[in-house]
């Protein structure tokens, strides 16, 4: 088990499995050293996260749903990683888009939820450059999707 599953098992979060994709895409691809992962829709055990922030649910619930989104990052990571979350050298970038009404200006607070997931779980290298955008609409009218950009290795992550 690496270093992030403890962090993860400390903190009482399980990964899910990484979602399939629904269309004629790839869940991630690898260039060099850089992983570009998919977007990954609002969704949990129960099913898909839906709905228009600012009408249907609160800043605070569109940030838990942008948890959960960044939690199927990591899930993608691993699967791309042959499960070893420990090749995660950095979160490069993360780019957050809202499902919400038009006169909505919080997107940044939504996607909050995954940029602090992320730091709570990997510390300094969960650090990463971000966008956070409103959507008119999102697909299966879910209330966020973010996809990512990571750095991995081939070994075990050191430290720099």
């Amino acid at each position: 088990m690496s270093a992030i599953e403890t962090r993860l098992a400390k903190l009482g979060l399980t990964l899910p499995d990484a979602p399939a994709p629904a269309a004629n895409y790839v869940p991630f691809v690898r260039a060099g050293n850089l992983l570009h992962v998919s977007g990954q829709i609002s969704q949990d055990e129960t099913g898909l996260i839906t709905g228009k922030i600012g009408a249907d649910l609160t800043t605070e619930q569109g940030a838990a749903a942008a948890r959960r989104c960044a939690l199927s990052l990591l899930a993608q990571v691993k699967a791309a990683c042959d499960g070893d979350l420990g090749r995660l050298a950095r979160v490069v970038k993360l780019t957050g888009f809202v499902n919400s009404t038009p006169d909505f200006t919080d997107q940044p607070k939504v996607i909050n939820g995954a940029s602090d997931l992320m730091v709570e779980v990997l510390g300094e290298i969960g650090r990463h450059a971000r966008s956070a955008v409103s959507a008119g609409a999102l697909p299966l009218g879910v209330a966020v999707e973010i996809d990512g950009v990571f750095e991995i290795t081939d070994g075990a992550y050191e430290p720099r």
